[in-house]
């Protein structure tokens, strides 16, 4: 996913494989964006590609963009007929608007929101759509508080080191509202978000939460990882499962005609 500011560093095999459920519950956001036959539409932070692709099947002339080369080089390798391309989406221009603006589970990664509303308000048409997805106001508040609580009791400094954004609907809409766009519809809600296998709070760290751990040494990032993993046990392990905190933040607006 696009995210312009974090030092994460992306893996996008794993992604693909242990955290493949980042697409697979985009198929929700999806069916709201009902694209059609002949529409140009941006999947802005489009990951290795899969949404891309399925908007591309509905018809439509797709374009992904994304700031990680290893997600687009992962695309392009399983979508090879796909326009994917390596872009910040912070300073993304295009000369032919778009009919519609889509994202899913990447705008929480890019902190100056005012900005990238400026860029999607500047690749639609007038009355053109924007329909996205992502982390809302507590997303993984369980695993980011047990976190930063191992990382102060191992002597680093927890402040500083969240990579995300996770507004209300409230500061969301009114944010489009001041860029140019109508709020057609949002919505908040809990998505309890099952991890694969007994990893799964490690292949979130490892994979999503990097952030954090950028001058943490090796073994204090194991014993951070299991002091995590004792904390949230009984809150978050469930029947043998591990289970994420999500919580999403849905919106549709419109740009306004100009």
């Amino acid at each position: 996913m696009t995210h312009s500011t974090s030092t994460n560093q992306w893996q996008a095999d794993t992604y693909d494989h242990k955290l493949d459920f980042v697409s697979r519950l985009g198929d929700g956001i999806l069916s709201l964006l009902q694209p059609q036959a002949g529409e140009r539409i941006l999947d802005l932070g489009c990951g290795t590609g899969d949404l891309t692709a399925e908007i591309a099947a509905a018809g439509a002339v797709a374009v992904g963009i994304d700031l990680s080369a290893e997600m687009i080089e992962r695309g392009r390798s399983k979508y090879p007929h796909l326009d994917l391309s390596v872009q910040n989406a912070y300073t993304y221009r295009t000369q032919e608007p778009f009919d519609a603006v889509f994202s899913n589970a990447a705008l929480h990664w890019m902190r100056d929101a005012g900005t990238v509303a400026e860029t999607v308000a500047l690749a639609l048409r007038p009355g053109g759509r924007f329909v996205a997805e992502f982390g809302g106001h507590g997303n993984v508040a369980a695993l980011v508080g047990a976190t930063e609580a191992a990382l102060a009791a191992h002597g680093y400094d927890p402040a500083g080191r969240n990579p995300w954004y996770f507004p209300t609907v409230g500061e969301y809409a009114s944010l489009l509202e001041a860029r140019g766009f109508r709020v057609m519809w949002a919505q908040e809600l809990d998505r309890p978000t099952p991890l694969k296998g007994e990893s799964g709070v490690r292949d979130w760290l490892d994979v999503l939460a990097d952030d954090f751990f950028h001058d943490v040494s090796a073994p204090d990032k194991a014993s951070i990882y299991q002091m995590v993993e004792d904390h949230l046990r009984p809150a978050i392990y469930v029947d043998g499962q591990w289970v994420a905190d999500y919580r999403r933040l849905r919106i549709c607006a419109v740009k306004v005609a100009e």
